[in-house]
């Protein structure tokens, strides 16, 4: 009678310790779910995509807004396979904030092709597909190609046009002028469309000068319908004129 009595308190010790060591670790995760609780971030480095976009992907559960268990899935690893991103990391900064750091793809322009928009980079090789344009990323056209494969160059006739097109677009990042579409003709001659507005500037020649004038007349040029002709533009040129049409 005395060992089954014994066993029974025996058994009560243990269901005790039990209950005690499951309200412990119940109430060390709910320490660790509540303080570690992501309240604020910091996204650097996102252009294609907006803040909520970013956040949204990294904290995409309920899981995944603690910051201990985001510095343990993502230590030493970065976020890969989005597209328009080559990776992100993300950097515990305190038991409430982090910073999300974005590595964006690096996109010379972009083709029309069966309904999509392929994306390439300063190589000419198609880095994504989208039904979408993207802001920011001219859309090149005048290129003459039978098909398109992602991952791939392009399959155009005169592969110095990649470089032409880098030269372009970096030339227009720097006098932060947006294109909605660059034109080559087949002797490589560019025309750059800002809506109906289009402005010719010709061949290769003095391209640095051109646009850095362009950056200037811009402004005075969007929304409306003509052409400015910069062909001939040298530093000496003293007028350029709008032609509405």
């Amino acid at each position: 009678m005395k060992n089954e009595y014994e066993r029974f308190t025996l058994k009560q010790k243990m269901g005790m310790l039990a209950a005690a060591l499951g309200l412990l670790c119940a109430a060390g995760l709910a320490f660790v779910l509540i303080h570690y609780r992501v309240t604020e971030v910091e996204v650097i480095g996102n252009n294609h995509y907006s803040e909520e976009e970013i956040r949204d992907m990294v904290l995409n559960d309920n899981v995944m807004d603690n910051s201990l268990l985001l510095s343990l899935k993502y230590r030493n690893k970065s976020i890969k396979d989005i597209p328009f991103i080559e990776s992100m990391d993300v950097e515990v900064l305190g038991a409430d904030r982090i910073r999300i750091m974005v590595y964006e793809k690096t996109l010379a322009g972009c083709v029309s092709y069966l309904g999509n928009y392929m994306y390439f980079d300063r190589e000419g090789i198609v880095v994504e597909s989208s039904p979408e344009a993207t802001e920011g990323v001219p859309e090149i056209t005048g290129l003459h190609f039978e098909y398109v494969q992602l991952y791939e160059k392009l399959p155009v006739e005169k592969e110095k046009v990649f470089k032409e097109i880098l030269n372009l677009t970096q030339l227009l990042g720097k006098y932060e002028i947006s294109a909605d579409k660059i034109y080559f003709d087949p002797d490589m001659n560019v025309t750059l469309y800002f809506g109906q507005a289009r402005v010719r500037l010709g061949g290769s020649s003095n391209v640095d000068e051109k646009i850095m004038q362009l950056g200037a007349m811009v402004p005075a040029i969007e929304g409306k319908s003509g052409v400015l002709d910069m062909t001939d533009f040298t530093e000496n040129t003293d007028r350029l004129t709008f032609e509405p049409d």
